[in-house]
């Protein structure tokens, strides 16, 4: 092989050496990845619990026939706003065709006693008048007389009931349908021609409409087991309604369930408050709500983000690492106090001046998702 061939490839050996050896040296030297530092800040933190739940009227009152039929007329439309005593509907009365015979039986006995007891009260008002009967015979055959015409009155009034479900129709008939409060009408579960039936030992009876104030409504919601026992009556509500945006209500506390109910494996405690509402606004019962409690606050406290802290792995204490000097730190212990779940407040174990690692920065990710 030509000498200068071989001068010339030790050359290029040497060099290609010398590249790998220069390379592996920047490596050796590359300092430690730099971090970045924060110190901490005063906040005010807040422990909050939110509880799920809805808007409903403090008092629902369902209004019920007092006798069995037909609608015959619904006069009103839900919605609609009604005082005591507003006509809502009409029953027609179906007559219970064994009763109906009942009650005409009964006329026809009493039309004859009565009969009867006329006879009676004529002939002895003849014989007083002669004075073959005393003062006190006659007073009581006019008394005898006098029941037997109230006897046929009461006889009549049960069968027009019966047959008509009033008697003459008068304005307190049981077939007319009406308000007991004043409020708003939410339903009207029935329509004209919709048979319905009166209360009774066995039967709910049928409701005709359900009424409600709106000017008295309550937050009605679920709150976990791990929170419920944190909760005490007339603790401040903000309830914020789906139905409006950026708009909350005070409410009150008023009502913990004493006994929780299971859903999808979580123990969930009813809880009730009343909702102080603005006239500015209209709400309708059942809105969807989420009712925020303030469980603690602490204002104007050292405070830290808890995507800071780091947890040793055999204790489980939270850490802080704070800056010494150029790229070095110290591990510090730190006691912690309330969170708000973004803040951690910082009883002890660094001051205001500690410059904190932050250990664990997630980078912005680029556009597209890359």
């Amino acid at each position: 092989m030509n000498k200068y061939v071989k001068w010339g490839l030790l050359i290029i050996l040497g060099l290609g050496a010398l590249y790998a050896i220069t390379r592996v040296l920047k490596t050796n030297s590359k300092p430690a990845e730099l971090y970045e530092t924060e110190k901490a800040s005063k906040q005010t933190i807040i422990n909050k619990v939110v509880a799920t739940g809805k808007v409903i009227p403090q008092e629902e009152v369902e209004i019920k026939p007092q006798i069995s039929g037909i609608i015959e007329k619904v006069y009103l439309e839900e919605g609609a706003s009604v005082k005591a005593g507003d006509l809502i509907a009409v029953i027609k009365v179906v007559p219970n065709e064994q009763a109906l015979y009942q009650a005409q039986g009964r006329v026809k006995n009493a039309e004859i006693a009565l009969n009867n007891a006329e006879i009676e009260f004529n002939r002895n008002k003849t014989l007083h008048e002669r004075g073959v009967i005393s003062d006190q015979e006659f007073v009581t055959q006019t008394t005898t007389y006098e029941q037997a015409q109230q006897e046929l009155k009461n006889a009549q009034a049960d069968y027009q009931i019966i047959r008509r479900g009033s008697i003459g129709g008068a304005s307190n008939a049981n077939t007319n349908i009406r308000a007991t409060v004043p409020g708003t009408i939410l339903e009207i579960p029935v329509e004209e021609g919709d048979q319905v039936i009166q209360a009774n030992n066995f039967n709910d009876g049928t409701t005709i409409a359900i009424i409600a104030d709106l000017g008295k409504m309550i937050f009605e919601g679920q709150v976990d087991e791990a929170e419920v026992g944190k909760l005490r009556p007339n603790m401040p509500l903000s309830i914020t309604l789906g139905a409006i945006q950026d708009k909350s209500f005070d409410a009150n506390l008023k009502f913990i369930a004493p006994k929780g109910v299971e859903e999808e494996g979580a123990v969930q405690f009813r809880i009730e408050g009343d909702v102080a509402l603005d006239s500015a606004y209209f709400i309708r019962a059942g809105y969807s709500a989420n009712a925020s409690l303030e469980l603690e606050r602490k204002d104007s406290v050292l405070a830290v983000k808890e995507a800071w802290l780091q947890f040793d792995k055999e204790t489980e204490k939270p850490y802080l690492e704070i800056k010494t000097g150029e790229n070095q730190y110290e591990r510090k212990d730190i006691e912690t106090g309330i969170s708000d779940g973004i803040f951690v407040e910082v009883v002890s174990g660094i001051t205001a001046e500690d410059e904190i690692k932050i250990w664990n920065k997630t980078e912005p990710m680029e556009e597209g998702g890359r």
